[in-house]
């Protein structure tokens, strides 16, 4: 079920959303159809409204941010005027600032970002500066601020998702493939042999999609473009058999719009593209919960039977003495 709530103040899409520790959601960069945005803002969800926070040191579209251990959030590569962008930031929310950090090996947008249960960050596939998709990885470390090659995808991809699941594996679903056409392939990324194997296919092939964890351990892809035009459809994967299920639809069609997972297990879409119009839309998407185990009926427990008595026999009288 989704469910509307406050509109953004800028209109935008291609930006990025992030849960930060006090609850607020950060919306950073992206573009209003005119111009790539440098801008950020907060979203409360308690009252649902949206103020503005610090900018970005450098304008950037299709980039990803990512949460770090120690509460600072990790904006990473993108484009611009410029082209593709290699630089990095990160933002303290204690300041509402951004400060400078070491640049990606490889210059990408349109790429994925998932930060790791050891703590690094993983960044997969995207667009390079000549255009060409890219299938290479790297690992971002906080400590340093350095990033490091890693095991390549099976699928050169970009506009696709990266989510950590349960197991500790990173889902790659979707995105736009060397054909130039919606990709519905999805591979498994494991961080501990740094390779990949192939998982199930979405239902519909599909790019500029968003992907999220529930708390059920599903993962839900939403809307994004595909070969009919944009979707409002959505779609679950089980990690335990590795295939997909369809669930509801959005209210509105959209795809460059971001997907965030709240405190209180509801997911927060933003903005995007819905048919040729950035929107400064919002809704919320709440998961039918898991069915309960039914218990298994206990019978009342029937006390044990009391004995029955064996009756005494009663003595026959001694007969009387004939007179």
């Amino acid at each position: 079920m989704w469910t509307g709530t406050g509109s953004l103040n800028i209109g935008r899409s291609d930006h990025t959303s992030t849960l930060l520790p006090n609850g607020m959601v950060l919306v950073a960069g992206g573009t209003n159809s005119t111009e790539t945005l440098a801008s950020a803002e907060l979203y409360d969800p308690v009252s649902g409204s949206w103020s503005a926070t610090g900018s970005l040191n450098t304008a950037r579209l299709g980039h990803t941010a990512t949460l770090l251990p120690n509460g600072m959030v990790l904006v990473a590569g993108g484009s611009n005027s410029s082209g593709i962008i290699a630089s990095a930031e990160l933002y303290d929310p204690a300041s509402g600032s951004w400060t400078s950090t070491g640049s990606l090996n490889t210059g990408r947008g349109r790429h994925t970002a998932t930060l790791l249960s050891n703590g690094m960050v993983f960044v997969a596939g995207g667009v390079d500066f000549d255009g060409f998709l890219l299938a290479s990885a790297e690992l971002y470390d906080p400590a340093s601020g350095s990033w490091s090659a890693t095991g390549t995808l099976n699928v050169a991809r970009r506009s696709h998702t990266t989510t950590l699941l349960p197991n500790g594996m990173v889902l790659a679903a979707g995105g736009f493939d060397d054909n130039f056409s919606p990709s519905s392939s999805a591979e498994l990324y494991d961080p501990v042999g740094g390779s990949w194997t192939a998982t199930g296919d979405l239902n519909s092939a599909r790019y500029f999609h968003t992907a999220t964890l529930l708390p059920n351990g599903t993962a839900l892809v939403a809307a994004g473009v595909g070969s009919t035009g944009v979707f409002a459809s959505a779609e679950l994967y089980d990690p335990a058999n590795g295939s997909w299920t369809v669930t509801d639809n959005l209210n509105a069609a959209r795809d460059r719009h971001t997907a965030t997972l709240l405190s209180n297990g509801m997911v927060l879409v933003a903005a995007g593209d819905g048919s040729n119009n950035v929107l400064s839309s919002a809704e919320l998407y709440e998961g039918k919960p898991s069915p309960s185990p039914t218990p298994t009926p206990t019978g009342t427990p029937s006390g044990t039977p009391r004995p029955t008595s064996t009756p005494r026999p009663r003595p026959s009288p001694a007969p009387r003495p004939t007179l």
